[in-house]
C-alpha cells in the first residue's frame, strides 16, 4: 500500500487514496492530526504523538518535540539516557502514523510519498528518506509541501486556474509556491522560502514579550533551562491561540504554588513579531521575480499551515499582497492529502489520469571554480550556477569550463547546492575530476553537463573534448547513507522501545493530559485533579471495562471544563 504523510514540525498527518479521492486517516484518539512529538523514559517506555506532548511539561528532559528542524544535521537528542538523532524520532512518529493506517485496512503500508519544505537541501531530503526506511517504508517520491497543498486545492475541480500562490507557514518551516494548472497539467513555476521561520518563532517572540512581565524578580531562572524552556512555551502556544480569537489573552505559568500571570494584548504581540511579519516579503518577492509575475497577476492567495491561522499572520499577507487571501482549503490537512494525491499518481489510479506534475528545482546547482582577480592573483572558492533555482525539472544544463594554469594536468569540480557567491556558503553534493591534456592556460576546456529529474537525482557528465576523457557522477543517497547493517541496527533499536499497545492510546493520552492538568494548577483544583487521576488509575488496575468508561469519563469532563476556562 502507498499512502502520502505530512511530516510536519508541530504536527504530522497521513493520507490514503480510496474510491477516487484522498483522505485522512484518524489516529488511536481519532484525532487527523498527531503531534510530531516523542518520548521516551528511562526504562525505555515511549510515548508518541499527544500522549507525549502532554508529558513535556513535567518531563522536559525526555521529550522532544520540532525535530524537523535538525533534520539533516548531525545533531542528538538525549533522551531516556540515550541519544536520538532527528531521522530517528521522525521514524518514530512515521511508524506510528504507519500503525494508524493498518488499523484502519487492515493492511501495513508499505510504500510512502513524503512531504518536505520546497527549501530543504539535499541533505534534509536524505535524511527524511531514511527516516522513512527506519520506519519500515519505501519511500517512492519526496514532494516539496507547497506543491502538495497546490494539488490538494488545484484538483478540487480539476479545472483550469491562473497562477496562484500557495502561502505555507508550519510549525518550523515558511514556504511559497507559485502555481499554475492548465490542461490537467499542474506546473510548479517558482519556489521559495525560509527554513528558520515558523510558528515556533512567534512563539518563542511571544514568551520574550511576557517573561519580564510575568517573572519581573527571575524566579524562573531558579529551574533547569529545558523545564523553563518547556513551560514557556507550552503557556505560549496557549496564549497565541487564545489571541486568534480576542483581542486579549493571560499568558500564565505555575510555579509551585504561585501563578505567574500577565495579559497580553494582540497590538503588542503583533509589535514583538514584526520582525518575524517582515522576514515572510523576501520568499515572496523572490519566487515572483524569479518566475517573472507580478503579484497583481496572481489568482489567488491560498493559505496552508498552522501559522496562518494567526490573525497578525493573515493581516501580514493581506497589506502584502494588497487583497484578502483564500482560506477555502483546511490549512492543517491540504499536505497531506496532496501528498495522497502524488501517491495516487505514482500509482496511475484511473481518477487522476488526465492529470500531470511539473516541479521545479528549488536550489541552484553548479560547480567550485576559480577566477582571475584582474591583479595577476586568483580567487578561489567561487560558485559557478549551472542549473539555476527554479527551473522546471526534469532538466539537463551544460557549462564550459578552462584550465587557468599552464601545463595544468587536471580540472577539478567540486559539487554544491545552493545560493550564496562563495561555495563555503552551499551545501557540498560531491567531487569529480578529470584529467585534461597540459597546454597554455586557457587553451583546454571541459564541457560539465547537470541532469537533475523530479526525484531529486543528479547526474554529472564531464567530457573533455581534445582528449575525448569523459567522467560521471550521480549523487544519490549513498554517500552518507548508513550500511545496511547499521540501518538494521538503529531501526532495531527503535523496535525495543516500549510503546503502549494501540488500543490504550486513549487511557495513556488521558492520564498523560491529566498529569500535565495537575501540574499547572494550585489549590483546590490541583486536588480535586489528583483525586481524579488516582479514581482512573485505580479504574484501569482493575482491568474491568465499565469502571474504566466511567472513570474516563469523569475525568475527562473535568479536564475539559477546566481547559475551557483557561487556566485558573
Amino acid at each position: 500500500m502507498l499512502i502520502g504523510i505530512d511530516l510536519g514540525t508541530t504536527n504530522s498527518a497521513v493520507a490514503i487514496w480510496q474510491d477516487g479521492a484522498a483522505s485522512l486517516v484518524p489516529n488511536a484518539l481519532g484525532e487527523l492530526l498527531t503531534p510530531s512529538a516523542v518520548s521516551i523514559a528511562r526504562d525505555g517506555q515511549a510515548w508518541v504523538g499527544r500522549p507525549a506532548l502532554d508529558r513535556l511539561a513535567a518531563h522536559p528532559l525526555d521529550t522532544a518535540t520540532s525535530f524537523k528542524r535538525l533534520m539533516g544535521t548531525a545533531s542528538k537528542t538525549r533522551l531516556g539516557g540515550k541519544e536520538y538523532g532527528a531521522e530517528d524520532l521522525s521514524a518514530i512518529v512515521l511508524g506510528a502514523l504507519a500503525d494508524d493506517v493498518a488499523a484502519l485496512t487492515g493492511e501495513r503500508p508499505t510504500e510512502a510519498v513524503i512531504t518536505v519544505p520546497a527549501y530543504f537541501n539535499d541533505r534534509q531530503r536524505k535524511a527524511t528518506r531514511r527516516a522513512g526506511e527506519l520506519a519500515g517504508l519505501t519511500v517512492r517520491r519526496l514532494i516539496n509541501e507547497p506543491t502538495a497543498a497546490a494539488l490538494a486545492f488545484g484538483l478540487q475541480d480539476k479545472g483550469d486556474r491562473e497562477p496562484f500562490l500557495v502561502f505555507d507557514l508550519g510549525g518550523g518551516t515558511f514556504d511559497v509556491s507559485v502555481v499554475e494548472m492548465f490542461d490537467g497539467i499542474v506546473e510548479v513555476r517558482a519556489s521559495a522560502g525560509d527554513n528558520r521561520l515558523g510558528g515556533d518563532d512567534f512563539d518563542h517572540a511571544l514568551a520574550a514579550l511576557a517573561k519580564p512581565r510575568i517573572d519581573p524578580s527571575g524566579r524562573l531562572e531558579a529551574l533547569p533551562a529545558d523545564h523553563r524552556a518547556a513551560m514557556l512555551k507550552r503557556a505560549a502556544e496557549a496564549c497565541r491561540r487564545a489571541l486568534s480569537q480576542a483581542g486579549e489573552a493571560d499568558f500564565a505559568v505555575v510555579m509551585g504554588e504561585d501563578r505567574l500571570c500577565a495579559a497580553i494584548t494582540e497590538g503588542e504581540f503583533q509589535a514583538a513579531c514584526e520582525p518575524l511579519l517582515r522576514r515572510l516579503r523576501e520568499p515572496v518577492v523572490r519566487a515572483l521575480r524569479d518566475c517573472a509575475i507580478d503579484a497583481s497577476d496572481l489568482s489567488e492567495i491560498v493559505l496552508v499551515g498552522g501559522g496562518t491561522r494567526m490573525p497578525v499572520v493573515r493581516r501580514a499577507i493581506t497589506r502584502l499582497f494588497g487583497r484578502f487571501p483564500n482560506a477555502s482549503v483546511h490549512p492543517d490537512h491540504a499536505v497531506a492529502l496532496g501528498a495522497a494525491m502524488q501517491a495516487a499518481l505514482l500509482g496511475r489510479d484511473a481518477a487522476l489520469d488526465e492529470i500531470r506534475i511539473t516541479d521545479v528545482c528549488p536550489f541552484t546547482l553548479g560547480v567550485e571554480v576559480a577566477e582571475q582577480d584582474g591583479h595577476g592573483g586568483l580567487q578561489r572558492g567561487l560558485f559557478s550556477p549551472v542549473i539555476e533555482r527554479n527551473t522546471p525539472v526534469p532538466v539537463s544544463r551544460m557549462n564550459t569550463y578552462s584550465t587557468l594554469g599552464d601545463n595544468q594536468k587536471t580540472l577539478e569540480f567540486g559539487i554544491y547546492q545552493g545560493e550564496a557567491r562563495e561555495v563555503r556558503g552551499n551545501v557540498k553534493l560531491g567531487q569529480i575530476a578529470i584529467p585534461v591534456p597540459p597546454r597554455p592556460a586557457g587553451e583546454i576546456s571541459a564541457e560539465v553537463r547537470f541532469s537533475y529529474d523530479s526525484s531529486g537525482l543528479l547526474e554529472i557528465d564531464v567530457h573533455v573534448p581534445a582528449s575525448g576523457d569523459q567522467r560521471n557522477l550521480v549523487i544519490v543517497d549513498e554517500e552518507d547513507r548508513p550500511g545496511r547493517q547499521e540501518l538494521d541496527s538503529r531501526r532495531a533499536a527503535l523496535a525495543r522501545l516500549k510503546f503502549h499497545p494501540r488500543e490504550e492510546a486513549g487511557n495513556v493520552s488521558l492520564l498523560t493530559r491529566a498529569e500535565r492538568c495537575y501540574e499547572d494548577h494550585i489549590g483546590d483544583v490541583r486536588q480535586a485533579i489528583g483525586h481524579g487521576i488516582t479514581l482512573f488509575v485505580g479504574a484501569l488496575d482493575t482491568q474491568d471495562p465499565r469502571r474504566i468508561a466511567d472513570a474516563r469519563a469523569m475525568l475527562l469532563a473535568r479536564l475539559d471544563d477546566l481547559e475551557s476556562l483557561g487556566p485558573l
